[in-house]
């Protein structure tokens, strides 16, 4: 269960935060959706992924049995079969480009969300920054006045600080797990790229050997 306590000093820092607190309130909800969304992707794709069947179908094709490797790659649920089967079913037709546009599309679900992460780190800080700056304004307004108020200038500089501080530490906390999910990106695209480099290449031998 969550401590009260900490939730209860969560929220007074929220209030004394000031008005740029909202904004930042939702770049946090959205981040941490984000995040959550992403990490239930990427395990799922880890239960999907069937190297032993990849490797079944590479094992055909080097031996020509193309129509037996399109079977053991079709309804796969392995993204990088799924590209596998995508070639095959056009290899007399255009095999380079059905294999391009199924690894487009599947890098493309892989890296949903990273742009709006890669928006969260730096907008966070600049919403922080803007409530440094507000905060600061509202520290020199009381210096200003006639009648110095000791807590209106406190409470500008500590309505700056807590700003920066969520800022900074949202863009922190969303860089790791972006930094993270780009990695999977990357490696899910070398394996779909060597996959699709096997792929053209036994079916070019195999059309040589055919025509010999």
């Amino acid at each position: 269960m969550p401590n009260p306590l900490l939730a209860n000093a969560l929220v007074d820092l929220f209030r004394h935060g000031g008005p740029i607190m909202w904004p930042i309130g939702v770049v946090t909800f959205a981040a941490i959706a984000i995040i959550f969304e992403r990490c239930w992707w990427w395990l799922t794709h880890a239960k999907n992924r069937k190297p032993q069947d990849l490797e079944r179908v590479l094992m055909s094709l080097e031996s020509g049995d193309l129509g037996h490797a399109q079977k053991l790659s079709a309804n796969s649920s392995d993204p990088v079969l799924r590209v596998v089967h995508a070639g095959l079913s056009h290899r007399h037709a255009s095999l380079q480009g059905a294999l391009q546009a199924a690894a487009g599309i599947e890098i493309r679900q892989a890296g949903r969300f990273l742009t709006a992460m890669d928006t969260i780190i730096t907008l966070a800080p600049l919403l922080g920054l803007l409530g440094t700056v507000t905060g600061i304004m509202g520290s020199f307004s009381a210096v200003g006045g006639a009648e110095l108020a000791v807590e209106k200038v406190t409470g500008g500089i500590g309505e700056a600080l807590i700003a920066t501080a969520f800022g900074l530490g949202i863009a922190i906390a969303t860089l790791i797990p972006y930094n993270w999910f780009h990695s999977k990106v990357a490696g899910l695209q070398h394996d779909i790229e060597t996959a699709a480099n096997n792929v053209e290449v036994f079916v070019a031998t195999h059309r040589v050997s055919v025509h010999v």
